[in-house]
């Protein structure tokens, strides 16, 4: 295996400082951490993320932003793929057991992940490592050792678990087993430091507590903000449909940025850009006086985000592209196309495109007179028959173009 080792680092004491409080949540121990940046040693930083689903979001890219100022003080980033653990199911923020993902599927799902990562931070100079090729060759007798390194009561603690006791739902075993294979990664790799979002809390304190008891140095721990999807509510996640992306095409991503609540914007821009933190504060108290509008804010914050995965000539398209869309309502160059027999139903075509989900959502459409015909602006209120092409928008995201087939005997 090669380690990556530096010959000094940054201890700029003043980068170092502002690298710990933007975007930071908590810092376990942070006079400690601190000290060591400021030491010149080269830390081991361990992240971990399990390929529970193909690609990444914002929200893995929060963590990640903050790996990458921490890689360019000179320390090195021990990116850890759990396609190991990933087969047992995270249970953190779960109110309910994880179904297994089988080996065949985290390979599918991870397929990607490194290339991807590499948008934000420099693989080249990354660790890369796998945790089954270290916790497929623990046995029964090492697992009975690491178990009783902490107790159940210590486990059951944790909310998830604790408010699914209360409920009375099920625990799966296999899932008290997550924090300590988790945390027995940090004692193989020799972690100095290990980052993750809150959600990941109680294992990353695993981690400290394990170490420990194994009689190595404890880990400090960083945590960074959890970071709320496009429908404002619950956290990004690729389940809930409500994620960013990092690999989503230019105009999809600044459409999602555009579609985030107003109340989100100066949280976005800590988080997900590098916008100076004097400047954000300075746009939040000009949309609160009502100097600046929210949507202006959301345009800016939307080229921000596009030109760091995408570069800034992409980022101005989609800005010209959102225009056109959205505030011109014309229909979107690459517009899925679908060919269909005259005479065919708005209602049938609609949901051969897969568009909408469900008859009942395209009748919620119907009734609250969203679905509009871009060529002559008129509202399609009730099915109808499809004599000639048709351009569609579907709500305010989804656009469709429907091509007539001529019929043949």
């Amino acid at each position: 295996m090669k380690f990556f080792t530096r010959a000094k680092t940054i201890t700029n004491k003043e980068k170092i400082k502002e690298i710990l409080q933007r975007g930071v949540e908590e810092i376990f121990v942070k006079e400690h951490l601190e000290n060591s940046l400021l030491s010149g040693k080269v830390l081991r930083i361990k992240f971990g993320i399990d390929p529970t689903s193909p690609g990444l979001h914002l929200g893995h890219a929060v963590v990640l932003r903050k790996l990458k100022e921490l890689q360019t003080l000179g320390h090195t980033i021990v990116l850890i793929i759990g396609d190991f653990t990933a087969t047992i199911g995270d249970p953190s923020g779960k109110s309910k057991t994880r179904p297994r993902l089988s080996p065949k599927e985290v390979r599918a799902n991870m397929k990607d992940y490194l290339r991807q990562a590499s948008k934000i931070i420099n693989i080249k100079k990354t660790e890369v490592r796998y945790n089954s090729s270290w916790l497929k060759k623990v046995n029964g007798a090492k697992i009975i050792e690491l178990l009783g390194l902490v107790s159940v009561n210590q486990i059951l603690e944790r909310n998830d678990f604790a408010n699914r006791l209360k409920e009375q739902k099920s625990i799966g075993a296999h899932e008290l087993l997550y924090p300590v294979m988790q945390a027995y990664d940090s004692v193989i790799i020799r972690a100095d430091l290990e980052c993750g979002g809150t959600d990941q809390t109680f294992n990353l304190l695993m981690g400290r507590t394990l170490m420990e008891r194994l009689g190595h140095k404890p880990q400090d721990v960083l945590t960074t903000p959890i970071i709320e999807g496009t429908d404002g509510k619950e956290k990004m996640s690729k389940s809930l449909g409500n994620y960013i992306g990092i690999t989503d095409a230019p105009e999809e991503m600044f459409g999602k940025v555009m579609s985030i609540k107003d109340e989100l914007i100066g949280k976005y821009f800590l988080l997900c850009t590098d916008l100076p933190e004097e400047e954000i504060k300075k746009i939040e108290e000009k949309m609160n006086t009502g100097e600046m509008n929210p949507k202006d804010a959301k345009i800016k914050l939307a080229s921000r985000i596009v030109s760091i995965y995408h570069g800034e000539k992409e980022a101005q398209k989609a800005k010209e592209e959102f225009a056109v869309v959205f505030e011109k309502g014309k229909m979107p160059a690459n517009a899925p196309e679908l060919f269909v027999k005259g005479g065919t139903s708005t209602t049938a075509a609609i949901m051969m495109s897969g568009l909408v989900s469900s008859k009942t959502e395209l009748s919620r459409l119907y009734a609250a007179g969203a679905l509009l015909d871009t060529e002559t602006n008129e509202i399609i209120s009730g099915e109808m028959e499809i004599k000639k092409d048709l351009s569609l928008r579907i709500g305010k995201k989804r656009f469709l173009k429907i091509k007539t087939k001529i019929k043949t005997k």
